[in-house]
C-alpha cells in the first residue's frame, strides 16, 4: 500500500488507446508505484476535492498525463540481467551506468513502451519514484536521477531508444554512490530499495530550440530558515525561470515567504541583488542532438542566459529592470537597464493571483497530508490572451519536522563549555546522541590537495557508518 492507503490499483493498465480514452494515468508492470507517484495519485483526488476551479478561473491546475513502470519491471530486468552483484558493488557510477545501459529490459514491456513513443510527441521526464521514499519518513529528493528527453526525432526507433535509454539510467541511479551512502546514513541497504519511474509529459513551451517553463517552484509549507519578520510556520517558496533542475541543484533562485510576498528581499543593496539573482535557466535540447551519452543525467539539456530568455518573451512576467541613475528596480522589462528576476510582477502586481493559489495548494497538501509538506511545481503562461494558464503540479511530499522549539540566549553563545558558536546559523535543534565530529582544520587544509582530503573524509564517512557511530 502506498501514500492514502492508494496502490497500483488507482491506476489503469497501460494500453494504446489509453490517451485516447482521456485517460492521463496509467500503469506499466504489476509491482508498487514508489512514492513520487503514490503521493500524485493521491493528490490528484484530492486536489479535484478541494480546489475550487471557480476560486481560479485564470489558472488550469492538474497533474501531467504521466505513466508508472512499476518495481515489477524493474525486478525483471535487475534479475534476467543479473546485475545485484555489480549494482552492490563498489565500482564507480559510470560502470555501474554502462552496465545498466548494456542490459536487456523486459520483453514484457517493449510494446507498451513501443506504443507510448508512438502516441506521445512532448517532451518528457523520466523521474524515480523508490519504494523506501514511500514508506519512510526520510527526504529523498535529489538522491536518485531524474533525466529528460526531447522526444522530437522523426524515427520512432530512435524516440525509442532515448526512451529506454533514460529508463536504464534512473534504475541504474538506484546504486550510485551517493545514494548507497544516503541509504546507509539512514540505517537500511540498498539490496532493499526498489526502483518505479515515473515517465511523465513536461509543463513548458518550445522557444526555438529550447523547451522549457515560463517558471519552476518548490513550496514548503515550513520554513527552516525564516528571514525578517518571517515565521517558520508560514512557510518558503523558490521560484526560477526554466526547468526546476535551477533549484533542485541549488542554484540561485528566488526565495520568498508565501505569507509576506512583497517583503523587501533580504540584500543589502541593489548591488548585491545583482549578484545573486539567477543569470540562466535549464532547458530541453529540441535543436541538433548532442554527442550520445546515456549515462550523463543532462545528456538532453542545455542552459540559456536571460538575454536568450528575453528574446523567448518570458520575462515579462518575472523580471525587473535595474536603474542606475535612482539605484531602484521597476517591476517589468519596459524600460532598458539589467534585468533582474525577483518575480515582482507576479509577485507584487500580482498580473496572476500566484501566490494566492500557492498558499491555496499548500494548505490543501498539508491538510491532506497531516503533515508539513513540500510541493514541486511548473507554469506555462501562454502568449493568446484567449488561453488558461497552465500549473502542472509535479510533487508532493511529507516534511519532517521537529516539534522541540529551541531558544537560545545570548549568554548561550558565550562559556567555557562553548565548542562552536555563531551569530548567522541555518537553523537550530537538539542531537543528543553524536559521538564524534569530523572536520578539517582550518590551519591546516591546503585547496591543491582538496581530493587527497575528500578521500579521508570518504574513508572515515564510511569507517564510521560501518561501526554505526552516530557522529
Amino acid at each position: 500500500m502506498s501514500q492514502g492507503g492508494f496502490s497500483k490499483r488507482e491506476l489503469p493498465r497501460f494500453n494504446r488507446e489509453l490517451f485516447e480514452s482521456g485517460e492521463s494515468f496509467a500503469r506499466i508492470g504489476e509491482g508498487e508505484l514508489g512514492g513520487k507517484a503514490s503521493g500524485l495519485v493521491f493528490i490528484r483526488d484530492v486536489l479535484r476535492k478541494h480546489l475550487d476551479a471557480a476560486e481560479f478561473p485564470w489558472v488550469r491546475v492538474g497533474i501531467p498525463a504521466m505513466v508508472v513502470v512499476t518495481t515489477e519491471v524493474f525486478d525483471l530486468f535487475m534479475a534476467r540481467n543479473d546485475l545485484a552483484e555489480i549494482a552492490l558493488s563498489d565500482l564507480p557510477d559510470d560502470r555501474i551506468a554502462h552496465a545498466f545501459q548494456k542490459a536487456d529490459l523486459p520483453v514484457e514491456i517493449v510494446g507498451d513502451l513501443k506504443a507510448l513513443i508512438d502516441q506521445v510527441h512532448v517532451p518528457l521526464a523520466l523521474r524515480s519514484s523508490s519504494l523506501l521514499e514511500d514508506a519512510l519518513y526520510h527526504p529523498f529528493a535529489g538522491v536518485y536521477a531524474t533525466k529528460m528527453i526531447p522526444n522530437n526525432q522523426n524515427d520512432p526507433g530512435t524516440r525509442f531508444r532515448r526512451l529506454a535509454e533514460a529508463l536504464k539510467f534512473v534504475w541504474a541511479s538506484t546504486y550510485f554512490r551517493a545514494a548507497k551512502s544516503y541509504i546507509r546514513a539512514i540505517q537500511r541497504s540498498s539490496a532493499e530499495e526498489k526502483m518505479a519511474v515515473v515517465v511523465q509529459e513536461i509543463v513548458g513551451a518550445r522557444h526555438g530550440d529550447r523547451f522549457y517553463p515560463d517558471l519552476s517552484g518548490v513550496g514548503r509549507s515550513y520554513n527552516f530558515y525564516p528571514a525578517a519578520r518571517a515565521r517558520p510556520d508560514e512557510g518558503v517558496v523558490n521560484l526560477a525561470v526554466g526547468l526546476g533542475k535551477t533549484i533542485v541543484d541549488g542554484g540561485l533562485s528566488w526565495a520568498y515567504s508565501p505569507a509576506h510576498p512583497k517583503a523587501p528581499p533580504p540584500f543589502g543593496s541593489v548591488g548585491e541583488l545583482l549578484k545573486n539573482t539567477q543569470n540562466d535557466l535549464w532547458a530541453v535540447n529540441m535543436g541538433r542532438p548532442p554527442e550520445c551519452n546515456p549515462i550523463a543525467e543532462d545528456e538532453h539539456l542545455c542552459r540559456a542566459d536571460l538575454a536568450a530568455a528575453e528574446y523567448d518573451g518570458v520575462l515579462g512576467f518575472v523580471a525587473s529592470t535595474y536603474d542606475p541613475a535612482s539605484d531602484r528596480l521597476s517591476p517589468g522589462i519596459g524600460a532598458r537597464g539589467p534585468r533582474v528576476l525577483n518575480f515582482a510582477p507576479l509577485l507584487v502586481l500580482e498580473s496572476f493571483p500566484v501566490n494566492d493559489l500557492l498558499r491555496r495548494l499548500l494548505a490543501v497538501c498539508e491538510e491532506a497530508l497531516g503533515l508539513e509538506v513540500e510541493i514541486e511545481f511548473a507554469l506555462a503562461v501562454p502568449r493568446k490572451e484567449s488561453e488558461t494558464v497552465r500549473l502542472g503540479f509535479l510533487q508532493v511530499r511529507p516534511m519532517v519536522v521537529s516539534g522541540e522549539k529551541v531558544e537560545l540566549a545570548e549568554e548561550d553563545l558565550t562559556g567555557p563549555g562553548l565548542l562552536l558558536a555563531s551569530e548567522r546559523t541555518m537553523g537550530n535543534g537538539v542531537v543528543d546522541t553524536l559521538h564524534d565530529v569530523v572536520y578539517v582544520k582550518p590551519d591546516a587544509f591546503e585547496a591543491g590537495r582538496t581530493r587527497e582530503i575528500a578521500a579521508e573524509i570518504e574513508e572515515t564517512n564510511a569507517r564510521l557508518m560501518d561501526e554505526a557511530r552516530p557522529y
